[in-house]
């Protein structure tokens, strides 16, 4: 886990190699991440930084199935196909961050990358972090189902909204092999 990789760390700055400084904070745990020159550092920070992503996902994953039961509950079906294509959509994005392999050529290559292209895709990380802190504020303003058809359409409105956010996140997620490919060829 993160020992293995804080000790690893350690090790190669004992060395005079370059560490990427990676913190998770607060109960709502953000991952921080700085520069690592050292590829095995990079592999090890970029699992753990798309395993964050992906139980992100999964954690918005589970509220809109509560949501979902409780629209079932009170009898507002209407809705609920919507709430199946995101339960699909966050289905597909938590497998394309968890399960992404195309970065394991280049960015762990045994060369050295320089600060400015690992901040480069660090920051695009970054961003992606904050989509999907977007991404859960979409779903908390998901209203609880209503009686009144005006209650349906403002749920309607904004569970497309919110599918409309998952669709972009993803075909951000899309956009990361580009930056990571980029960051590789201009090394």
């Amino acid at each position: 886990g993160n020992e293995g990789a804080l000790r690893a760390a350690v090790g190669a700055l004992r060395k005079g190699g370059a560490v990427l400084v990676v913190g998770v904070y607060g109960d709502d745990p953000r991952v921080q991440a700085g520069l690592v020159q050292d590829r095995e550092l990079r592999r090890d920070v970029d699992k753990l930084q798309r395993e964050h992503m992906s139980a992100e996902v999964t954690r918005v994953k589970a509220r809109l199935r509560e949501l979902a039961g409780d629209y079932t509950d009170a009898g507002r079906i209407g809705v609920l196909d919507v709430f199946e294509r995101l339960d699909r959509a966050l289905d597909a994005l938590s497998q394309d961050v968890r399960h992404s392999d195309y970065g394991v050529s280049g960015l762990f290559a045994p060369e050295k990358i320089g600060e400015e292209k690992l901040a480069r895709l660090y920051q695009f990380d970054l961003e992606l972090l904050d989509d999907l802190e977007a991404l859960e504020a979409d779903v908390a303003r998901i209203p609880a189902p209503g009686a009144s058809p005006a209650d349906a359409a403002g749920a309607e409105e904004a569970l497309r909204r919110t599918l409309d956010r998952v669709r972009a996140v993803q075909e951000k997620w899309r956009r990361r092999e580009q930056v990571i490919s980029d960051v590789v060829q201009s090394a």
